[in-house]
């Protein structure tokens, strides 16, 4: 079966989520991938019509906190958009281990403020809660490793599926970001195969953060390596668009479309 397509609601021309729903699935796409599922939004989301698979937050602290009242608030609205995707019969939430909160790789180089084995039992500690929490809503929290300038912690899709495995819930999955890998991974394809046993999404972007096609990413080879691997997960959208939201939609929508419509 083909998998759901989705497409983050940010991208989509409209006043409403209903219109940019109705945008959407014009455009080829099944549903959105929405920046917020609580309590408040709940209404409105679910009178949209078409699917809405996953949420993406904003963040309120991380996962991995340096700050224990970080790591706490990550937990109660992680715990509240896993709530929101389940009422509205989606498949996950997305969250990073961090992002933009430190890093070795640029200037000043400072030492790091926790040692990797430090980072690792925080991680760990944190995705084996929310994933309890997930199973028990029937969804799951989609972990997606981040390159190095944006994350220190969680880089590859092999990193973070250790992760998953040590957190011992099929309450986490692992979500693979192509324009990360563009940058972290020695080979995409090797990577999206050995990962597979836990890969729960996919966010398609392309090499320069644009929308696939307009960069150097081999989607046919993605998506030809996700069909081999028996993916039953979610794909969704989520880049910067080049031009007006309009015409981006549709020309994303077809070159996708081109390439699921074989999946068969």
């Amino acid at each position: 079966m083909t998998p759901l397509l989705a497409i983050q609601e940010n991208l989509v021309p409209g006043a409403s989520v209903a219109e940019r729903m109705a945008a959407a699935v014009a455009a080829g796409f099944d549903g959105l991938e929405v920046r917020d599922a609580d309590v408040a939004r709940r209404p409105e989301l679910a009178s949209a019509g078409g699917a809405i698979p996953t949420c993406c937050p904003q963040a309120d602290g991380f996962l991995a906190d340096f700050d224990p009242a970080g790591r706490r608030r990550a937990l109660d609205r992680l715990r509240r958009q896993l709530d929101g995707i389940a009422a509205l019969g989606g498949h996950g939430v997305i969250a990073p281990a961090a992002w933009g909160m430190w890093t070795d790789r640029l200037p000043p180089f400072d030492p790091p403020p926790r040692r990797p084995e430090e980072d690792r039992v925080v991680l760990v500690e944190q995705l084996a809660a929310l994933g309890a929490h997930a199973e028990a809503a029937g969804v799951v929290l989609l972990l997606e490793p981040l390159n190095r300038y944006e994350d220190h912690m969680v880089n590859t899709l092999a990193q973070a599926a250790s992760l998953v495995q040590s957190a011992g819930t099929g309450g986490v999955r692992v979500l693979a970001d192509t324009y990360h890998m563009n940058i972290e991974e020695d080979d995409v394809c090797a990577a999206l195969r050995a990962a597979a046993p836990v890969l729960g999404a996919v966010h398609l972007s392309d090499s320069n953060r644009h929308h696939p096609g307009r960069g150097h990413v081999d989607f046919a080879a993605v998506v030809a390596t996700l069909r081999g691997s028996g993916f039953t997960g979610t794909l969704s959208v989520e880049c910067r668009p080049r031009g007006e939201l309009g015409a981006e939609l549709t020309a994303c929508g077809v070159f996708l479309r081109g390439l699921l419509d074989g999946w068969g």
